[in-house]
């Protein structure tokens, strides 16, 4: 089983991050459409290291999204976002694909609102870009309410991101894991993960059996919590 622990965006300089972890989810990605040459530089920095990256929100989230501020050069219309299989969402879907692709990433992570309704044309968006490169899907909020759903998406190759202190893992010999910190609602940013968090991540890991496994931090102290983790998993070895 191999496990790469890192963190959503460079929390510490790209020199720290290359040395210490294992791997990182590019969030840049996420606010604007990729620049290929910014791809290039960073796989040129780091050409054994492990990137994924967060898919531009013009696919998952809604025209009028408040994240929509920090885009540049990018004007959403009524038929972009929310994973809806329109031609206008799949031209960008290829044009994501292009952009992104100097920088060779392990996994492009659609992250979709919480506001999102579990509708079925989800399973046609993905049942559409699915071959190629591994994607990962997280749902939130109102998406839960069709777990079928989830599960017909997942049975298209696509893996479903869940953090393992909240939601059972699902199956796959790839896992993606986002720990947003724990308390009430969905994400608290500001939590800090305790020696027994890490411990019960760590317990969660060693039980999944063969495959790889992304544990990917969101939250204030994620250059200190996945330093944390890697120690005790290292620690679990010897």
């Amino acid at each position: 089983m191999e496990i790469y622990v890192g963190t959503c965006g460079f929390p510490k300089s790209r020199r720290a991050i290359y040395e210490a972890l294992d791997a990182v989810e590019l969030q840049e990605t996420f606010y604007n459409m990729p620049n290929p040459e910014r791809m290039a530089k960073l796989r040129q920095e780091a050409p054994q290291f492990r990137f994924t990256a967060k898919v531009f929100q013009g696919l998952t989230h809604p025209p009028g999204s408040p994240t929509f501020k920090r885009t540049r050069g990018f004007k959403p219309g009524e038929k972009h976002g929310l994973l809806k299989p329109t031609g206008e969402n799949l031209e960008l879907w290829q044009r994501f694909l292009e952009a992104v692709a100097p920088l060779k990433p392990e996994v492009l992570v659609f992250q979709t609102p919480p506001s999102l309704r579990p509708e079925p044309y989800i399973y046609d968006f993905f049942a559409s870009v699915v071959g190629g490169v591994k994607i990962a899907w997280e749902p939130r909020g109102e998406t839960y309410r069709d777990p079928a759903l989830i599960r017909r998406v997942a049975e298209l190759g696509v893996i479903i991101a869940v953090d393992p202190l909240r939601r059972e893992p699902p199956p796959g010999f790839t896992r993606y894991f986002r720990l947003h910190g724990l308390g009430g609602g969905e994400v608290n940013y500001r939590y800090r993960y305790t020696g027994e968090d890490l411990s019960r991540v760590a317990g969660i890991l060693t039980s999944l059996g063969s495959g790889e496994t992304y544990v990917m931090f969101n939250n204030v102290y994620m250059y200190e919590d996945a330093l944390a983790l890697k120690r005790l998993l290292k620690q679990q070895k010897t």
